[in-house]
């Protein structure tokens, strides 16, 4: 039995999860999604999109939601409403549409394909996947610097006992 996919509406901000990470796109309307394609991003590329990392270009696309999404899962998720007012849907998709066939700057950590979405339909560019990088590797940083300082005193303490 298959899964039921989500029917999104105008303007909905499109989570699909890919091997190791999530892909962002917008839903303009009848079954299609803009989204913002480095050229890695190829549907169940998995962990051949890192390749995105490489990468500082990424065209703007207007695709089937099906193609975009292939065999991976995908839902609506416009996690920020709580947090942001939503711009009307007819001005996100239009401004969505737009940009597509651009060539716009893309980076993992500043302009990536979460960013777009935001900005599109909140008008605030952010991306929580690298928020959320960002805070794995300060505390894995705090957690090494802190087991160095305890084996540094550690070692001074025993060297004092001799």
């Amino acid at each position: 039995m298959a899964l039921a996919r989500p029917r999104p509406r105008l303007g909905d901000l499109i989570e699909i999860s890919r091997f190791g990470y999530e892909h962002w796109a917008i839903y303009v309307g009848d079954g299609y999604v803009v989204h913002l394609a480095p050229p890695s991003e190829i549907a169940g590329a998995g962990a051949a999109s890192v390749l995105s990392a490489l990468t500082n270009k990424a065209i703007v696309k207007k695709e089937l939601l099906s193609v975009v999404a292939g065999r991976d899962n995908y839902r609506v998720n416009n996690k920020h409403d709580d947090r942001y007012i939503p711009l009307p849907s007819d001005k996100i998709v239009k401004r969505a549409k737009e940009l597509v066939g651009q060539e716009l700057p893309y980076s993992l950590t500043s302009d990536n394909c979460e960013h777009f979405v935001n900005n599109l339909r909140y008008g605030v560019s952010r991306s929580d996947q690298v928020t959320g990088a960002f805070t794995t590797v300060g505390v894995a940083a705090g957690l090494l610097a802190a087991a160095s300082l305890v084996g540094i005193l550690l070692a001074r303490s025993k060297r004092e006992k001799q």
